[in-house]
């Protein structure tokens, strides 16, 4: 009798064990295509004027559970998401921490304005009723994948992506090629739950004055995955700063700019993120960790100060002149990934990758705020080819700061010990 008792208990205590052991993941995403005609941003100044859909904007949400931990990572069709529009985000999804909420831009310079940017007048062509309806999809996103979480199973990988898909504007070959790849598989039926893509471009194909909307080459990336292996496909900027960009270049010195140049592209890095991946081991009980920091950074740019103060939004500007951001580090298996609040210089990536403790780094960037380009000081007004950069800065700190606080977070991460 009281041996069955025992046994029985036992079988109850290890079942929860194992449940509480076990990772889970869902994936979800809903479109954010606005009613046309609409304006489009690709960057500080007054939105142009659109006519005509390509592709469709979307935003997306991967959530992963173990235990009491639960992570949601998103990626919004926008060129940048600040974090007071994510945090109306994070206001609506109720099991998951703010702080575990990781919100990313792909940085496409062809979707409606989210930051609130004004003219040189005040003026702003922010549609308010789209950002309310992107801030209220995402949430319906997460809240879906969330919802979706069933017991999984992780690869990861990071390799060189082969192929003409981004070079570096203003030095043809300092930008990272390396392409970092995470992929969720259902324990159960073995079916792709979600592919994330991490690697650094700008997805400015078409650009901002083509009269068209468009998520650029990351819509094609997101169908070529989709109808190749299924689940919901994810793209995670990185450090794409100064000026990595699509490799549109033709061998007659101009650029092919249309939607079958995104096509290419696009399929092209969606191909390589599968090579990438398909030999990674697969990880049955990884460990999760995530780990977040506030980073205070000093408005230095004239600029940049016009741009928050004139917002039709209300950037947090303190007495001191700074504003506040959030950065994380997440270990996912063996991921570690570091959050970075803009778009960072290759040289920065590299270094922030090379001090990180695995060999499978990512970073995403543009992810939980987008002040603009993160320059070193040795850097910063030194050449005259980083003018724009550094107008478009919060100044020489930034770099720094941001440096500093990723440090602090790897030193802090389970991974360091």
């Amino acid at each position: 009798m009281y041996k069955k008792i025992i046994y029985s208990l036992l079988v109850f205590l290890l079942s929860i064990t194992i449940k509480a052991q076990t990772i889970n993941a869902g994936a979800a995403m809903k479109s954010i295509s606005p009613t046309m005609p609409t304006y489009v941003s690709g960057g500080a100044g007054t939105p142009s004027p659109a006519s005509i859909l390509k592709g469709e904007l979307t935003t997306r949400a991967l959530v992963i559970t173990k235990g009491k931990t639960k992570i949601a990572i998103v990626s919004i069709d926008n060129i940048g998401v600040p974090k007071l529009v994510g945090d109306r985000i994070r206001a609506l999804v109720p099991d998951i921490k703010p702080e575990n909420i990781l919100i990313g831009a792909t940085h496409t310079h062809s979707a409606p304005d989210a930051y609130g940017l004004a003219d040189e007048k005040g003026n702003s062509g922010t549609d308010v009723k789209y950002v309310d309806r992107l801030v209220k999809q995402t949430a319906a996103a997460i809240n879906e994948a969330y919802k979706n979480i069933k017991p999984a199973y992780l690869k990861v990988a990071v390799g060189e992506a082969k192929g003409k898909i981004a070079y570096n504007y203003y030095a043809p070959r300092l930008y990272d090629p390396r392409c970092g790849v995470i992929q969720l598989i259902s324990s159960s039926d073995k079916k792709v739950i979600s592919t994330l893509v991490n690697y650094a471009t700008h997805p400015e194909v078409i650009g901002s004055d083509r009269d068209i909307c468009t998520p650029d080459i990351v819509g094609p990336l997101y169908s070529k995955i989709e109808s190749e292996v299924g689940g919901i496909a994810i793209f995670m900027n990185s450090a794409q700063g100064g000026m990595v960009t699509a490799d549109n270049r033709r061998e007659n010195g101009k650029e092919a700019n249309d939607w079958d140049e995104c096509i290419r592209i696009g399929e092209l890095m969606a191909k390589e993120s599968l090579r990438i991946i398909s030999d990674a081991k697969i990880q049955k009980d990884p460990k999760i960790e995530i780990l977040s920091n506030d980073v205070k950074i000093p408005v230095e740019s004239d600029l940049m100060n016009f741009i928050l103060k004139y917002s039709i939004f209300d950037y947090k500007i303190s007495k001191k002149g700074e504003v506040t951001t959030r950065m994380n580090l997440l270990n996912i298996g063996d991921a570690q990934i570091i959050t970075i609040p803009g778009e960072a210089l290759p040289n920065i990536g590299f270094y922030i990758k090379r001090k990180m403790k695995t060999d499978k780094a990512f970073l995403f960037g543009l992810t939980n705020d987008a002040f603009g380009y993160i320059i070193t000081k040795e850097d910063f007004n030194s050449f005259k080819r980083y003018e724009y950069i550094c107008r478009t800065s919060l100044g020489e700190k930034t770099a720094d700061i941001v440096i500093n606080a990723a440090l602090e977070l790897i030193k802090k991460s389970s991974a360091a010990k």
